[in-house]
């Protein structure tokens, strides 16, 4: 008999399903952590449009708060102005960023504004992130698990 060089079919195999088997433990670890990773994005992205809003209304006090997120951003070499403050990053300003949606709305109908309400939504519930995020003009952020359809504080702070 001549000896023959390389791998038997069954020790292929093998090495195969203990690919399988590492990348079936591996894989939700991953998927938990980008969740994870993408809830912390949007806490802080509602916490730099609170940042924002303060800032926007201590420069702009004839105005209020921002009634958009437009207001509150600008594009390339921006030139602050009230209608755009220069003041979150153009993605932010866009509306998603990190697998969430972040919406402004509550900027009451008088002037200056008084109130504002921030909203972040993942983009693919239990993909992009499980919890839902909100704030107003306390400045606290606030979580749920379920969807928020009105952030008036009776979500709870996020711990």
């Amino acid at each position: 008999m001549r000896k023959q060089k390389g791998f038997s079919l069954i020790e292929l195999l093998i090495v195969v399903a203990i690919i399988l088997i590492i990348a079936a433990i591996a894989i939700p670890n991953l998927l938990r952590a980008r969740i994870a990773a993408n809830e912390s994005a949007a806490v802080a992205a509602v916490r730099t449009l609170n940042t924002a809003q303060i800032s926007y209304n201590s420069a702009y006090p004839t105005v209020g708060f921002a009634s958009t997120l437009t207001n509150l951003g600008g594009t390339g070499n921006c030139t602050p102005t009230s209608g755009t403050a220069c003041l979150i990053d153009s993605q932010l300003t866009g509306g998603t960023k990190s697998g969430y949606s972040f919406t402004l709305s509550g900027t009451s109908g008088s002037t200056p504004a008084s109130t504002y309400v921030f909203q972040a939504t993942p983009l693919t519930p239990n993909q992009t992130g499980i919890r839902y995020f909100c704030s107003f003009a306390d400045a606290v952020v606030r979580a749920s698990s379920s969807a928020i359809s009105t952030c008036d504080g009776t979500a709870p702070p996020l711990q």
